[in-house]
């Protein structure tokens, strides 16, 4: 059973995801994401995909000397903050993997 909201929680409108009317909202095509992200690495070899065909769930691959000696986690963090401005906006979700080139 799902529960039921409190009468006296006010209720605040969120802007649809690809409402235009919305200026802090845009689309991001794959070839953005992928630019944002060289732009922070400009070394790396950057794959994007969008996994869900809404643009706004995205895949990554990314490929950086940067990452050498870095755990997993600081590799991540690169790459979001790569996308930072954009996250819980135009990004919904980023599925991350980082690897250094062999």
């Amino acid at each position: 059973m799902p529960f039921a909201r409190d009468p006296r929680d006010p209720v605040v409108p969120r802007p649809l995801l690809h409402d235009p009317s919305h200026p802090a909202i845009t689309v991001l095509s794959t070839s953005q994401v992928q630019k944002l992200i060289e732009a922070h690495l400009p070394d790396a070899q950057v794959r994007v995909t969008d996994l869900t065909g809404t643009s706004d769930h995205f895949g990554v691959e990314v490929v950086s000397p940067v990452f050498a000696g870095k755990s997993l986690i600081d590799q991540h963090k690169i790459v979001h903050a790569a996308c930072a401005e954009h996250m819980g906006g135009a990004i919904h979700a980023l599925q991350i993997k980082t690897r250094t080139p062999e």
